[in-house]
């Protein structure tokens, strides 16, 4: 023991945290036999099909784990001793001097060259971490001689005996033998749906077991002790792909490495550099015409887009990449189709605008030239005097989007959001009836979620201070040093993580939630201080170009200053969308949130805050601020007391929110979400493609062999979860409904960009991705609560926009108590207040007052002020608190009523199809009724049994009545035998 203590210490000395494993054997802890094979030998691709399976061409490989080595510095295990030998084999003695601190002879190893040290460290943690696989029941293939320089790989394959095992622990639910009828629709709803089969059939995808289901096993969660009861006709089937590397993965989360400091599983060996990857293997090629697999089918008929107007087949989806994913799809196929109304209603509704513009008193009067109404003008001393005719385009296009149409449609477009959520809820509820989901809470509970590997290195570092300190306390105290080693090993061997005696506090994660305050309002306050810079910008654009000796120049001042800025706004937000989803990644990370999914909701959260305010504010900043604070005549605002904040056209501000609005959404989505998606990913593959090509180059011989499909599957981009793909998608459900008002024709841009993107993003799956491990979910987790809140901001924002920054209220106002004639007739000279030019402020007047021919004497602008020759003039009138009044009533009105009206739409339409819910409760039936016959079964084996053996009884009575007492006594214990089998 003073030998292995003394070994301890040299290890430590070195900084190599391993536990001797010569000592490990001497209290007892043996590995057992478990066969590592390797495939090192010649001609590779017979037999095994290009990697999809094990050397022997009969096992399926379920699960890579990749590594990476040095081939010249580090000292590799001999292929010799390798090959056909087992773990035990390997950490025997007689190998002891390939282990720093093994027990070997230290002039021998002086005399090897000088070996890598932390790849070493590496490599025997791979060693033991693949002995505990084994252990487990895994059968493991090592290859180190792939196309790939460097890269090793360990292939894992689960036997039946290990799928059943896990699949019981994992409560996965499976088919039964029991196959009950599905009830249909019957009389006119069976006709209709019939019909709607046939007419859709053109626009199916061509894939198996497309057609309604008739016919339903009865699924119940695996029990080895009820094999009989489950559909086993085809053993190789039972467990598709996506169950067994699920159940592979289940078991590399929960098996560790303890040779360390700390005990090690899958995340944290991958987060250290152990293990370079872990990933499922795909099906096969996607582009080949010989082989026929299900990634190829879905390449066909899901990520091509030529089938863009094909529905998806989810039910393969799932199948192949798992529940989250497929909701995911499922979720954006339900999102796209519910577009499709509110497209054709939004072009309704822009089409009125187009067909009245005509017919519109307030814009006929602008244009007219016969008023001849003088305008004052739009900055100080460079701008003009100007006719408010000049804007008369703007005020025709501003109708487009602004008229009484538009208030339907907001009603529409909140009441479309309401039906969106309860149409999803009920297609959700019809996939987890069709996935066998229905019970999946209760399972979900009772599977433990595993820690990250920064949270177990966290605790560990907290561990091992408390640990320091406490060896300070105690250094003056005498301590049984035997007992102490002998106890620390038993502990690593028993697998006791240091990380399940201590936890994260508050206290601890401090300094990292404070941390995320200062950093969350940091970035906030940097976008507002943008949209601030780019309002300055405005501004001063405008003062300059309005200097121009340039007519059309300062004729189109206003459609120069809008547009550019809005380019400026997107170019920023692209930028900034990438930097804010780094930085909360980053906040997230120091948080050091203990599971996966804690991890996710946190990150979404964060991501989703800081990209809502990027994307809107300037959004947010044309609908309720421009033109609100800018004062009057004589009397304006002032930025740093030498810009003049700007104003709103003679039309409103709509029509700047129209332009901001689409060109944001529009660029997102083109430059964003597609060019970004295609472009990146493409531009990995070929970088890390030349850069293989380049290290194989010198092995000719080795370039021309064929790639293994895990090789392949090596080169593919990682997955990094659908946080981005929810996010772009909810972003876009936040254009679509926030200023649906001032847009209508959002959806409709929104719905040709989705039709892409379901595409673009199959594509990307099937094609520039690994296979991700599925994942059983039943819903689409913190993102419905997400979109169910941006569709109650959406009530509130349209009310606002319709009632603040259109001129839908003073319309009616003017209409309703004000017109002489009951027409609109005289709104826009009453919507323009008057100002005598001779109260301007020395140094604002304009430098040339006779521009337009003529001395000017009296300009306008628009408010609700009182006239120069009132007592009280230029101060507010009574109009304006009118105004105020009408538009506060309608925001409280429209909200309440519309809030209303969605609830109504909510609490009618049942969450669960009633169709559905009766299945379901079918199913908890005819379950107790299969338990229950086979309870029958064995009560009636069991009658049978003593029936034969009391007849057996009788007859050995008759023959010898003289029966002893022994004979009887093993008659009996006979008997109880055969009960019991």
């Amino acid at each position: 023991m003073r030998e292995s203590q003394k070994e301890y210490a040299d290890d430590n000395e070195k900084g190599i945290h391993i536990i001797n494993i010569k000592a490990i054997e001497d209290i007892g802890y043996v590995q057992s036999d478990g066969m590592l094979l390797n495939s090192l030998e010649a001609d590779r691709e017979t037999g095994c099909k290009h990697g999809i399976f094990f050397k022997d061409g009969q096992r399926k490989v379920d699960y890579i784990l990749a590594f990476t080595y040095k081939k010249s510095g580090s000292r590799t295990p001999n292929k010799k001793n390798h090959h056909n030998n087992s773990v035990h084999n390997l950490h025997s003695p007689k190998d002891d001097h390939h282990l720093p601190g093994g027990g070997g002879d230290l002039e021998a190893m002086e005399a090897e060259p000088k070996m890598d040290y932390h790849e070493d460290d590496k490599r025997f943690r791979r060693e033991e971490y693949e002995g505990n696989l084994i252990e487990t029941g895994l059968e493991l293939e090592r290859d180190e001689e792939t196309k790939l320089h460097g890269v090793g790989f360990v292939k894992i394959h689960a036997p039946w005996n290990v799928l059943c095992r896990e699949a019981e622990f994992m409560k996965l639910k499976m088919p039964t033998k029991k196959v009950y009828q599905i009830n249909r629709t019957q009389g006119l709803m069976q006709k209709l749906s019939s019909f709607i089969h046939k007419i859709s059939e053109p626009i199916q995808p061509k894939v198996a077991g497309l057609r309604p289901q008739t016919v339903k096993h009865l699924s119940y969660p695996f029990s080895r002790e009820k094999q009989h009861l489950f559909d086993m006709s085809d053993k190789e089937s039972f467990f598709d792909s996506k169950t067994r590397s699920s159940i592979v993965y289940e078991i590399l989360k929960r098996t560790t490495c303890t040779k360390a400091k700390y005990s090690m599983g899958i995340t944290s060996l991958l987060a250290n550099g152990v293990y370079s990857a872990a990933y499922p293997l795909h099906d096969g090629d996607y582009d080949s015409e010989a082989e026929a697999n299900d990634r190829k089918l879905l390449s066909d008929e899901w990520a091509s887009y030529s089938a863009f107007y094909k529905y998806q087949p989810i039910d393969l989806v799932r199948k192949y990449f798992g529940e989250k994913i497929g909701l995911y799809f499922a979720w954006l196929g339900v999102y796209t189709q519910m577009l499709i109304p509110a497209s054709v209603v939004g072009i309704i509704v822009f089409l009125y605008g187009c067909a009245t513009v005509d017919e519109n008193i307030p814009s006929m009067e602008m244009c007219d030239t016969r008023y001849n109404i003088t305008m004052c003008p739009l900055c100080d001393r460079t701008c003009n005097y100007w006719k408010m005719s000049s804007a008369c385009g703007t005020a025709r296009a501003s109708h487009l989007f602004d008229n009484p149409a538009t208030v339907f449609f907001s009603v529409f477009m909140a009441l479309w959001a309401a039906s969106f959520m309860e149409h999803w809820k009920r297609r959700q509820m019809r996939l987890n009836y069709r996935w066998d989901l229905t019970g999946f809470e209760e399972e979900e509970g009772m599977v433990k979620d595993h820690p990250r590997a920064e949270y177990e290195a966290k605790v560990l570092q907290k561990s091992l201070k408390k640990e320091y300190r406490s060896k300070e306390k105690q250094q003056h105290v005498p301590e049984d040093n035997p007992n102490k080693w002998k106890q620390r090993v038993k502990t690593a061997m028993a697998g006791v993580k240091l990380t399940e005696k201590e936890k994260l506090t508050w206290r601890d994660r401090f300094p990292a939630y404070l941390t995320n305050v200062v950093g969350i309002i940091f970035m906030i306050g940097v976008t507002f201080a943008i949209v601030f810079g780019v309002i300055m910008y405005r501004i001063s654009t405008a003062a300059a170009l309005a200097m121009s000796s340039n007519p059309n120049t300062r004729a189109n001042v206003r459609v120069t200053v809008t547009a550019t800025a809005v380019i400026i706004n997107l170019v920023v937000i692209l930028i900034l969308d990438e930097v804010y989803g780094a930085i909360a990644r980053w906040l997230t990370q120091i948080e050091v949130p203990k599971t996966d999914k804690t991890f996710e909701e946190r990150l979404i959260f964060k991501a989703f805050l800081l990209k809502f305010v990027n994307a809107y504010t300037p959004i947010f900043y044309v609908a309720f601020f421009k033109g609100r604070i800018v004062g009057r005549p004589g009397d304006y605002y002032y930025i740093f007391q030498s810009f003049r904040m700007e104003e709103c056209a003679p039309g409103g501000c709509l029509m700047e929110l129209c332009i901001q609005l689409s060109i944001i959404m529009l660029g997102k989505q083109l430059i964003q979400n597609n060019l970004f998606e295609i472009g990146i990913p493409k531009m990995k593959k070929l970088i890390r493609y030349l850069k293989s090509k380049r290290q194989s180059y010198k092995d000719h011989e080795e370039h021309l062999k064929k790639k293994q499909r895990y090789e392949e599957d090596y080169d593919l981009e990682p997955f990094a979860g659908l946080t981005p793909e929810y996010m772009e998608m909810i972003i876009q459900f936040g254009f679509v409904t926030l200023f649906v008002a001032s847009f209508p024709l959002a959806p409709l841009f929104a719905l040709l960009n989705n039709i892409i993107e379901i595409r673009l993003d199959a594509k990307k799956f099937i094609t520039e991705l690994r296979r991700p491990v599925a994942v059983r979910a039943k819903d689409i987790g913190i993102w419905y609560n997400i979109i169910r809140g941006v569709g109650k901001l959406a009530v509130i924002i349209n009310a606002f926009v319709i009632s603040f920054t259109s001129d839908f209220i003073p319309r009616l106002v003017y209409l309703y108590m004000y017109s002489p004639d009951g027409t609109m007739h005289g709104f826009v000279n009453h919507t323009l207040s008057y100002f005598n030019v001779s109260d301007f402020k020395l140094g604002t007047e304009p430098s040339q007052p006779v521009d337009l021919g003529y001395k000017v004497e009296m300009c306008r602008y628009k408010d609700y002020r009182e006239a120069p020759w009132s007592l009280n003039k230029y101060d507010i009138n009574k109009d304006y608190w009118a105004v105020l009044a009408a538009r506060l009533a309608f925001v409280i009105v429209f909200q309440n009523l519309v809030m209303f009206m969605s609830d109504f739409v909510d609490w009618i339409i049942p969450d669960i199809p009633k169709d559905i819910s009766e299945q379901i409760h079918r199913e908890k039936v005819l379950m107790v009724e299969v338990f229950l016959k086979e309870e029958q079964g064995k009560l009636q084996m069991l009658e049978t049994w003593k029936e034969h053996e009391r007849k057996k009884g009788e007859n050995c009575n008759s023959q010898s009545p003289g029966l002893s007492r022994s004979q009887r006594g093993s008659s009996s214990s006979m008997y109880s035998h055969r009960v019991d089998v």
